[in-house]
């Protein structure tokens, strides 16, 4: 597999793994593998700030697909497999356009800027 396919099946992989852990059939360790996949998956904050050349986006080529690797392998093969089937119609409707979603992501760089404004200033 070159990379391109990778990437594209990483698009599929995430929503899923994102689906199996809500599945009831999924194991509490899967659940929490997965859960902190799609965390990191979401999370404006990374490792490695990605405005640092070359190491900035080394992260997220290295420890998502891993993290996602690691989560599809403690989940059931037909749990996977059924999340997979659904994940890959998830977006034939295009991108949902629930705006509130965003909200947490805006709520953690808001008290970023705040604990970075009171270190700078105080």
């Amino acid at each position: 597999m070159n990379w391109k396919s990778r990437a594209s099946q990483l698009k599929i992989d995430i929503p899923a793994i994102f689906l199996a852990m809500k599945d009831p059939e999924t194991p509490p360790g899967a659940k929490l593998l997965a859960g902190l996949t799609v965390a990191y998956a979401l999370s404006p904050v990374d490792l490695i700030p990605d405005f640092i050349p070359v190491l900035g986006y080394l992260d997220d080529l290295l420890l998502l697909p891993v993290l996602a690797a690691g989560a599809i392998a403690l989940i059931p093969k037909p749990v996977m497999a059924d999340c997979r089937a659904r994940a890959a119609g998830m977006w034939a409707a295009g991108k949902p356009k629930k705006w509130y979603f965003a909200l947490p992501i805006l709520a953690v760089w808001f008290l970023l800027l705040i604990f970075i404004g009171k270190a700078v200033l105080f």
